[in-house]
Formats: structure tokens, C-alpha cells, sequence
């Protein structure tokens, strides 16, 4: 008997000595887990590397029930394991999800997920839908994700997920703005939160951004933004997207997105965004409006030297004498885009040479008119890029092709040169920097009168039956 007893006691004692060997071990790899994985981060941060990894990995889309049911666990519960997933399959992007909660550093911009049971797993992001450019893509930064056995503590707890994209990269021309932040960053949350109750949180934010598209931003989401670069604060978000969805130049493909958005519904969304607080367009030159159809001629500003019209005044006289009623607009970085949208939505024609300000065009009403004036070179650019914002918003849609004798180019190079000649031979292997310099940044254009009179004939009848269907 006394055997008996004390061999249970012997064991007992080993029991409750691997225990505290057990609880000594957890309490040290807590202690040390955090300084271990910013190691690891800083070890890991080649692109290269980050791009071979989870190549097989997809993405599903969580559904809108799946979110609505989704809650963040209670105050000091710490999820026994969460994983993230990347996606690195798409031309123009990469996205991570994070199907869990998850807790952003933003000082070292780092999302934590809990997983006690496996080893540290590191994975990098640049949040920005542009990943064919090795140059733009090599000056957005970097965000990592780790999945480890510990995270920091939050200091700050949200109750719906977050959305992480960089306001880097070429966000400072407007064209960029809408096509690699705004119309990417719409299709995301009708993708994953159609309800729209999500977080917007910005790499590389600017208190300009924010204040040009502050409308916008605060249609698309209800909450304030989290801009990484000006928070030192830990946040938890119950679940993330890194990475912003892009389906193509201007374009949204209803077919991509379970509730089937279009490039209407952007629309729709700017239309929210600046009639809220609307600003009165001014007066009309014309003591009857109703008779005379309201253009708007976009041009460049005179601190820049290309695509311009040189002969900008002949071609406003002749756009009264067809019977326009004419206002040029010259926008610049500090355009307000309220004002814009309040005279474009009021106007009937849209006229400008090919370039960023012709971003505007998503101001117009369905079946106005839109002109666009396609410099030599840029055929397939003005299609891409412009063209496709009047076919998403069924807008009538003109292209008014320059010729060789309308281009400065040929005072340089000569009307026989193939870069007036052919231009599609010129780009067949692709678009590099010294072609598009030549067609972009040297270029500007004296349009043919007669020839371009014919155009604005066709574009007024268009907008009398728009006005006619406005009464």
C-alpha cells in the first residue's frame, strides 16, 4: 500500500513540474515573441520573395451574411487562430484578407493575428493596384502581416473591418486618384462590404488627399479614417482587406462583383457626394438657357507646355457661332471638385485634348455629350482611359482625331516621320518612357476649323435632343 501511495505521489510531482516547465516556456515566448517577429519582418522584406509565396492561394469573398453574423470577440478574449490569405494572381494587384481579428501597429505597419499553435508567418503587401510597374511599385510601401503566438495590446477597439490601401504612388494626378484609389477602392467594399460598414485605413496618407476627395470618402464610409503614418496607436479590426481590386483602365465589370455594380453606381455615388451640400452653378451666359446648350471646354493650364490648343480663342468663337454657350475650364490641383461637379452636372457638352483633366467627364449626366480631342499617339490611351468612362455612364461619345498638319510634332520631326505616319508601329512593343514623353509632353495642337466645326455641329444636335428630353 504504502508502494502504491508513494509511486502516485512521484508522479504527481512530475505532473505538476511539467506544468510549470510549460507555463515558465508560454510566459518566455510571450515575453519575446513581438521583438522576435519584427526580426523576422526585418529579415524578410524582399519583394521578390514575397511574390513566390502562397502563389496558389485565392480569395473568397466573404458573403453579406457572413459579415453581418461576423463579431468582434469581448474585451481580453484572444482568438485561438486566425490566418490570413494573399492572393498574387492578378495582374494589376495583390490582396490579403484577414479573416479574423487582428491587430494593426501602425508604427511598424503591421497586422498581428494570434495562432499559439504554429510557428511566425510573415507575408508583405503593397496596397496599391498598379503591380505591373516595377517604378511606381518600388516607392509604395510596404505592409506586413504576421500570424504568431502573440500580438501587441489593443489600444483602441473598432467594431467593423477595416480596408488598407496606399494614397502613394501617382495619387496626385487625378486621373490616378480615380483609377488606382477611388474606383478601386468602390469595387473593393462592394465586393467584400456592400453594406458599406467598414474602416478606411490609408498608407501613405496626405491632409491634401483627404481634403479634395473628403466628399467622397465620406460617402463611402461612415467612419474616420486611420491614416498609418499619423497614429501610434494599436487598433483592432475584427477582420481586414489589404489591397485594392481593380478590373481595368476606368472600369467596373458587374460580372466581378456578387452585387453586380457598375460604373453607373460610381456615379450614383458622386452624385451623393456633391449634392448633399450642393453648390449652385454660375448663371448661364444666356438670357435663355433652354435655347442654347451649355459647353464646357476643358484645357491646360498655362504652367503647362503640352496639349495645349494653340489656337484657343478661333475655336471658342466658333463654338458660339454654332451656338454654344461657352465656359472654359481650367483645373488644377487645388480645384475644388464640388464646384466642378455642380458646373459639369449642369452642363450639356464636355470638350478637351486628352489628359487627366478629362477625369471630370465622370461628372456628366447620362446621354450629355462628351468630346474628346485624341492628339496623335494616343489612340488607344484615349479610348482606354476616357472613352470608357463615357460607355460606362452612357454618355454620347465623340472623338475628334487630330491629323498630322494639326500636330506640333510635325514642325520637330517632319509630316513623313513614322512617328506621325504609323504611331501603332512606333508602340508595338509597348509604351516606353521616351515614346510616351514624345506624344505626351511635347505635343500640342491647332485644330482644323472646318474640319473640327463639322464635329461640334454633330455634338449640338446631340445635346438639343438631351435638352429636349431634360424639359
Amino acid at each position: 500500500m504504502k508502494k502504491i501511495l508513494g509511486s502516485s505521489r512521484a508522479a504527481i510531482a512530475t505532473t505538476l513540474f511539467c506544468l510549470l516547465l510549460l507555463w515558465f516556456h508560454t510566459m518566455s515566448l510571450s515575453m519575446s515573441s513581438i521583438s522576435r517577429i519584427n526580426n523576422i519582418i526585418a529579415a524578410t522584406s524582399s519583394p521578390t520573395d514575397t511574390f513566390n509565396n502562397n502563389q496558389e492561394t485565392r480569395v473568397q469573398i466573404r458573403t453579406v451574411a457572413s459579415q453581418q453574423n461576423h463579431q468582434l470577440l469581448p474585451h481580453g478574449v484572444l482568438p485561438m487562430s486566425y490566418q490570413f490569405s494573399c492572393n498574387r494572381t492578378y495582374l494589376r494587384y495583390d490582396l490579403c484578407t484577414i479573416d479574423g481579428l487582428t491587430v494593426l501597429d501602425p508604427t511598424t505597419s503591421t497586422f498581428f493575428t494570434m495562432d499559439p499553435t504554429s510557428p511566425v508567418h510573415v507575408e508583405k503587401i503593397r496596397p496599391y493596384p498598379r503591380k505591373y510597374e516595377d517604378y511606381i511599385m518600388g516607392q509604395i510601401k510596404e505592409l506586413n502581416l504576421v500570424s504568431g503566438p502573440s500580438s501587441p495590446q489593443c489600444t483602441i477597439r473598432h467594431e467593423s473591418p477595416a480596408i488598407v490601401f496606399s494614397a502613394g504612388g501617382y495619387t496626385g494626378n487625378l486621373f490616378h486618384a480615380f483609377n488606382d484609389g477611388l474606383i478601386p477602392l468602390f469595387i473593393t467594399a462592394s465586393s467584400f462590404y456592400p453594406d458599406g460598414d467598414f474602416i478606411i485605413v490609408v498608407s501613405e496618407f496626405h491632409d491634401w488627399w483627404q481634403s479634395k476627395y473628403a466628399e467622397i470618402l465620406k460617402v463611402l464610409s461612415k467612419h474616420p479614417i486611420v491614416a498609418l503614418e499619423k497614429d501610434n496607436a494599436t487598433h483592432c479590426f475584427p477582420s481586414a482587406t489589404l489591397g485594392l481590386i481593380a478590373h481595368g483602365f476606368m472600369t467596373i465589370d458587374p460580372t466581378l462583383i456578387p452585387t453586380s455594380k457598375t460604373l453607373m453606381h460610381f456615379r450614383d455615388l458622386l452624385e451623393k457626394a456633391y449634392t448633399q451640400n450642393p453648390i449652385l452653378p454660375s448663371p448661364p451666359l444666356d438670357p435663355k438657357p433652354e435655347r442654347r446648350p451649355r459647353l464646357v471646354l476643358t484645357c491646360r493650364g498655362n504652367d503647362v507646355s503640352s496639349r495645349r490648343i494653340l489656337n484657343q480663342d478661333e475655336v471658342i468663337q466658333v463654338m458660339k457661332e454654332i451656338g454654344f454657350d461657352v465656359i472654359v475650364f481650367q483645373p488644377n490641383r487645388y480645384t475644388s471638385l464640388s464646384e466642378a461637379y455642380a458646373m459639369l452636372n449642369s452642363s450639356h457638352v464636355m470638350v478637351g485634348v486628352h489628359g487627366a483633366a478629362l477625369t471630370h467627364a465622370l461628372f456628366l449626366r447620362p446621354r450629355s455629350v462628351f468630346m474628346q480631342v485624341v492628339p496623335i499617339g494616343t489612340e488607344w490611351a484615349a479610348d482606354a482611359f476616357y472613352g470608357r468612362i463615357a460607355k460606362g455612364l452612357n454618355v454620347n461619345y465623340l472623338e475628334y482625331k487630330i491629323r498630322v498638319e494639326e500636330s506640333s510634332l510635325m514642325e520637330k520631326y517632319g509630316k513623313d516621320n513614322v512617328l506621325l505616319k504609323d504611331p501603332s508601329a512606333v508602340q508595338k512593343k509597348g509604351w516606353p518612357t521616351e515614346i510616351m514623353d514624345i506624344y505626351l509632353k511635347q505635343q500640342n495642337v491647332k485644330l482644323d476649323l472646318v474640319r473640327f466645326r463639322k464635329s461640334l455641329k454633330s455634338a449640338y444636335l446631340m445635346a438639343k435632343k438631351f435638352m429636349h428630353k431634360e424639359r
